[in-house]
């Protein structure tokens, strides 16, 4: 017997071809359908499938509630989102309520295929374009940091950056901080040589521009 897979849309005709798609191979066996939660619901506890392919745009309830029930069932169902939502909202929320794998319904039959083996052998997975953005997401987010000196201030540095952009002095600071002026003078000086500043004043200019409240 193949992999026994539970479809949860709200269209027929999406039912229809993805039990087309799923029945033309014999690692696959489509044991049921739904068309919304709470007839998924029942068919989960009926059926036990170890895939669950389901959208996440319901009429009684939204394809995450039911994510989240499968997920609180301890069971060995695993979930793959069948969803028009590229937004990373969407992909996001729906990893957090349990999903194992994300396909967008524009994508290519295989993807939904590879996204089914994948979940049963205890693997995510994500749309190829999905993925590519991801990837872009990321790649930008680090060149960002990496062009942000900020970002190399370590925890206690930055306490010292947001009491000294508002005119604290080192006793003050040691004083707020609980440690030695000695220590202060320390992270202030290895502070403003990571920010590449010179003066008190360029300290301020360099806080504005990051939109930090100076002189508070």
């Amino acid at each position: 017997m193949g992999v026994k897979v539970l479809l949860v849309d709200d269209h027929p005709i999406v039912l229809l071809g993805l039990r087309n798609l799923l029945q033309a191979r014999p690692e696959f066996d489509v044991v049921g359908e739904a068309t919304d939660g709470l007839s998924a619901f029942e068919m989960l506890r009926r059926c036990k499938p170890d895939a669950l392919v389901v959208d996440l745009m319901l009429p009684d309830m939204d394809g995450f509630e039911v994510l989240r029930h499968c997920k609180a069932q301890a069971g060995k169902t695993k979930t793959i989102v069948l969803s028009m939502h590229a937004n990373e909202a969407y992909m996001v929320e729906a990893f957090r309520s349990g999903a194992m794998a994300y396909v967008l319904k524009d994508a290519l039959p295989d993807d939904l295929v590879h996204a089914i083996l994948a979940v049963v052998e205890g693997r995510r997975y994500l749309s190829a374009t999905l993925l590519e953005r991801v990837i872009q997401a990321y790649i930008n987010k680090r060149h960002k940091e990496s062009g942000d000196p900020y970002t190399a201030l370590t925890d206690r540095e930055r306490e010292v950056f947001g009491l000294a952009v508002n005119g604290r002095s080192n006793p003050q600071i040691a004083m707020k901080l609980a440690i030695s002026p000695r220590t202060v003078e320390i992270h202030r000086a290895n502070m403003m040589r990571k920010l590449n500043l010179r003066h008190q004043s360029d300290l301020i200019r360099y806080a504005m521009t990051r939109g930090v409240a100076v002189g508070a």
